[in-house]
């Protein structure tokens, strides 16, 4: 992460905006942001963690959200403009504000805190937070990145567990958390093992040799089969050349009952023939001649019809037209007197507008009543304010001014007076006690010592000394168990005969049992009991050292405390020197002091907030005065306006005499006339117009009734001579055919027959006895169906059908058969297929639970945690031998606990907290920066960020100058260091550098080096 821009308003003391530019800071490689106790300088750090984790190092985000805003300020606004992502390419933009409730200033509304991601120049919100975009959170940033005030040495205060946990939330080291993946597997393998036993066991008693008899029966089978199949093809020819015969003898029979059915049909046959041939007669030649005449008779009548409704209409048509021609010409009359009507509109209006203007006229009269008397009231009050204002202003004169300046200093001395005051009592307590802790720890030390063995002063060589007659005792202990083994075998002894180890025929001296297995327990008895002298002996020294350590910290801690008591004492002396001139002996006096200027400053602030409030009323009451001379003007020029426009309007009525009684009148009755005149003009004009339109239609009605009569006359005369012409030829055409009269044709052509279907029935007959006949000729020709016997051919086909049930039963045997066969075959393999599996699952399943026994309780996580841990080790001492001058060095042990290895006392080790204050801020600091490089690698991010906060105090001038030296070697790995610190040492040392003010007015202030 490398910062760019940082906006700061509202937070602590920075009361107005601020901005703190990271461009040219960051360029120098090592920059400092140096100011006084107090001015804000760790605020900045705050604002930072604020942007990006919502929350600061003093305060959390909720609940003491207004102890951060600026007690002159209404919100909180921060913006942090910041590089990150892999290679620091992404360039982001994090956002977080607060405001106070304008209803109750001690109420912070909740915080809207947003993250921008810049693309293509232009920021766009985004989803992800600070702890994916940075890939850690808060506690591990305030480690790695941005250390502030107070938790340097925070991560070597760390219990190992949680040490464990940052370097694998750091470096994602949850991916060697192996126990899940591990028991997953397992359980994997443990449900397949189950799956295929139980597979196995479906399997039942599936051998090689029952398949073996299966196969045989098949064959059998098989053959049986073959046998079958040879002997149904012989009866199936048979029963094919009876069944053959048997067709062609069912169809003779059944051909010759048809015959006999179509010679009784004949007569019935005969007599439709002469039916349809009369129908096609009267069809043909009569209907026609017949429909024609009633066509013509039906148009005669159609047409007697339309000529009395014509003559009707032309009498209902002259009465209309004489009705509307009247109407007509009324209504003409009525609309040739429109424009005079119009005009006395027009003069009705004009009177309408004048009692309009009369009104205005009236209200604005009455406004310009209202107006002059409060205008007089409020020059009464402006007389009066001055009066109050020159009164305020000499009483101002003679009240006498305080300084704020010197009223703050004044109230932080006291502060500072107090706090020396219960330091100086704090530490005087702290070093009395820590004198007794001494005392207690001197006679510890002589009592641990008065434990040790006599005369021995050197504790390893009076260890290695047991430790030689313990292996001396070992030793006979050995030759004594070997002995006792080769006693077991002294019963086999027996003189004259060799021995089975040596083969001696002699045997003078042969072991005792009993007498070797009391030496081995007296051996093993004075082992034991100096093994146990040895570890009583080092206990008492760990204790000892122990004890040293404790005394060393209690000397270095009260050498410490002195020296922050004399330095409290001396600035307790120097804040009483700078209060010499103003005569206070206790702060009981200052504080009365105090009390008094802030009475007097407050009575000050009163007249002069009096005094700005009577002029501010004065100037109101002038604006005021002003404003209503305005509209007072305003008012009497439209009062002049409507008297002149109300005598033009008068001046343009024309018809005086009409429109004098309705001066009198409302508006809303003069509107009315208006109205109801307007609608009548126009009512008459569409009346009018609809009257024009019902005459011209109704005479063109008429016009076209008097053409359709003549016409209708004409028609008829022609269709009745049609009809006479028509009824001739229709005679002569019954004598023609042979009818006697028109009553028999007129039945023939009126039923409903289908010729064609008659027509059709009759040659479908005759089709039919044709093909009958020679069908009956051909069958009684083909030799064996004369002859064909139906028992024969039943007996056949029942012998046919025996044989292929037997057959199909064969059929299914060899199926069935083939099938278990086959299928038994395909279960052999897949058995064996199984239990191969099968034994290798569980060769598996038994290495997987040796891996999870391993795994267990992220045990291989904690390995290559400390693996981590020992090489953030090495790198740490690359910068802290250097620091230390080759005195000290960090080492880890297997429980990821911090150790110091002292190469002035023999390179022994002892814990990291026994480190004196300086110590431990340099092995904090390699610490750190180590972590840090660890980080900007697992970024790969080509620089990197690192920013203090103070930490500095502890060290002398030696140490600080190699610290110094050391952070400014970082610029060489392309590393950005920030330091915020108080001390003047390092304000010298470094050029580029931020400095934070604290005015009392404005608030925190940002200056730079360079500007």
């Amino acid at each position: 992460m490398i910062p760019i821009l940082l906006d700061i308003q509202g937070l602590y003391s920075y009361k107005e905006k601020q901005t703190v530019d990271f461009r040219m800071l960051t360029a120098a490689g090592i920059f400092g942001i140096f100011g006084a106790v107090g001015s804000g300088k760790s605020s900045i750090l705050e604002a930072i963690l604020l942007a990006l984790y919502g929350s600061t190092e003093r305060l959390a985000d909720r609940g003491e959200k207004n102890s951060m805003l600026n007690l002159q300020s209404d919100q909180l606004i921060i913006n942090f403009e910041f590089r990150a992502g892999p290679r620091n390419a992404g360039t982001y933009l994090a956002r977080y504000a607060v405001k106070r409730n304008p209803k109750n200033f001690h109420e912070i509304r909740p915080a809207e805190h947003t993250f921008y991601e810049k693309v293509d120049g232009t920021f766009q919100a985004i989803e992800q937070k600070a702890e994916t975009l940075l890939g850690m959170r808060k506690e591990h940033f305030k480690q790695t990145v941005i250390i502030p005030q107070g938790k340097f040495r925070e991560f070597i205060d760390l219990t190992p567990g949680p040490r464990a946990e940052m370097m694998k939330e750091l470096f994602g080291l949850e991916r060697f958390d192996l126990a899940p993946r591990t028991g997953t597997l397992l359980k994997a393998a443990r449900e397949e093992k189950i799956r295929l036993e139980t597979q196995l066991a479906g399997f039942g008693a599936l051998t090689e040799e029952a398949l073996q008899e299966q196969r045989q029966l098949l064959k059998e089978t098989a053959l049986d089969l073959s046998q079958k199949e040879g002997t149904l093809k012989i009866t199936e020819h048979t029963f094919t050349e009876q069944q053959a015969l048997d067709k062609g003898f069912k169809s003779l029979q059944t051909l010759k009952g048809e015959w006999e059915a179509l010679e009784q049909k004949k007569p019935e046959i005969e007599k439709q023939r002469e039916s349809h041939q009369a129908y096609l007669k009267a069809k043909t030649y009569l209907k026609p001649l017949h429909e024609a005449m009633a066509s013509l008779q039906m148009d005669i009548e159609k047409l007697e019809v339309s000529i009395k409704n014509c003559t009707r209409f032309r009498g209902q048509y002259a009465q209309q037209i004489q009705t509307l021609e009247e109407e007509e010409k009324a209504l003409r009359e009525k609309a040739d007197s429109r424009p005079e009507r119009e005009s006395k509109i027009r003069d009705l209006q004009q009177v309408l507008e004048m009692q309009r203007l009369a009104q205005d006229l009236h209200e604005a009269q009455q406004q310009m009543e209202s107006l002059r008397p409060a205008i007089t009231e409020k020059e009464g009050t402006l007389s009066s304010s001055e009066v109050q204002i020159k009164s305020y202003e000499t009483l101002a004169e003679k009240t006498k001014s305080v300084d704020s300046l010197q009223l703050s200093e004044w109230k932080t001395a006291y502060s500072e007076w107090d706090r020396l005051i219960l330091i100086i009592k704090k530490l005087s307590y702290d070093l009395n006690s820590l004198d007794a802790q001494k005392t207690q720890s001197q006679e510890n030390l002589a009592e641990q010592q008065r434990q040790l063995p006599c005369g021995d002063t050197d504790i390893q060589n009076w260890v290695q000394t047991q430790e030689g007659i313990i292996s001396e005792l070992e030793t006979a202990k050995e030759l004594q168990v070997q002995k006792g083994g080769l006693a077991i075998h002294t019963h086999l002894l027996k003189e004259g005969e060799p021995c089975p180890l040596c083969g001696s025929l002699d045997h003078p001296q042969p072991l005792e049992k009993h007498s070797t297995r009391e030496l081995i327990e007296e051996l093993s008895a004075k082992i034991q009991q100096i093994r146990k002298h040895i570890e009583r002996t080092r206990q008492v020294e760990n204790r000892l050292q122990q004890e040293k350590i404790k005394y060393d910290h209690l000397q270095d801690l009260y050498f410490a405390k002195s020296e922050e008591l004399t330095s409290n004492q001396s600035r307790l002396k120097a804040l009483l020197k700078n209060l010499t001139g103003l005569e206070v002996d206790n702060l009981e006096h200052l504080e009365t002091k105090i009390k008094s200027a802030e009475k007097q400053l407050r009575e000050e602030q009163a007249i002069q907030k009096t005094l700005k409030a009577l002029r501010q009323q004065t100037d109101e009451l002038r604006q005021a005065i002003t404003e209503e001379r305005k509209k007072l003007d305003i008012v009497h020029q439209r009062t002049l306006t409507l008297a002149s426009a109300l005598e033009t309007k008068r001046d343009g009525i024309k018809d005086q005499a009409f429109s004098k009684p309705f001066f009198d009148r409302t508006m809303e009755v003069i509107e009315e006339t208006i109205s109801k005149v307007k609608k009548d003009i126009a009512e008459t004009a569409n009346k009018l117009d609809s009257k024009q339109k019902a005459l011209l239609e109704l005479r063109k009605k008429e016009t076209g009734n008097i053409t359709d009569l003549n016409h209708y006359k004409a028609l008829f005369a022609s269709t009745h001579e049609k009809l006479t012409a028509q009824k001739m030829a229709y005679q002569d055409a019954l004598a023609a055919h042979g009818f006697a009269d028109s009553a028999a044709a007129e039945r023939l052509f009126s039923q409903s027959l289908d010729a064609d279907a008659v027509e059709a029935q009759i040659r479908r007959y005759e089709d039919r006895c044709l093909l009958v006949q020679d069908k009956i000729r051909e069958l009684e020709q083909q030799p064996g169906i004369s002859t064909f016997d139906p028992l024969a051919y039943q007996a056949i086909a029942e012998q046919l059908e025996k044989e292929k049930t037997e057959l199909q039963a064969l059929h299914q045997a060899v199926t069935l058969l083939q099938q278990q066969v086959n299928t038994g075959t395909e279960r052999l393999k897949e058995k064996l297929a199984l239990e191969k599996s099968l034994a290798l699952l569980e060769a598996r399943e038994t290495s997987l639970k040796e891996l999870e026994s391993l795994f267990k309780g992220s045990g291989f996580v904690k390995y290559v945690s400390s693996i981590y841990l020992k090489e953030l080790c090495n790198t740490a001492n690359i910068r802290f031998r250097k620091l230390t001058k080759n005195s000290l060095s960090l080492e880890i042990d297997e429980n990821n606990t911090f150790w110091v290895a002292d190469y002035l006392n023999g390179g022994r080790k002892r814990l990291l907290k026994t480190l004196s204050g300086g110590q431990t801020f340099q092995a904090s600091l390699c610490l750190a920066l180590a972590l840090a490089e660890k980080v900007k690698s697992l970024n790969r991010a080509e620089q990197s960020f690192f920013f203090l906060d103070e930490g500095f105090g502890a060290l002398d001038r030696s140490s600080l100058r190699i610290v110094f030296e050391t952070l400014k070697s970082l610029r060489h790995e392309n590393r950005v260091v920030g330091i915020i610190s108080h001390v003047e040492e390092l304000q010298q040392e470094i050029e580029v550098y931020a400095q934070i003010t604290l005015d009392q007015d404005q608030g925190s202030q940002v200056a730079y080096s360079y500007s």
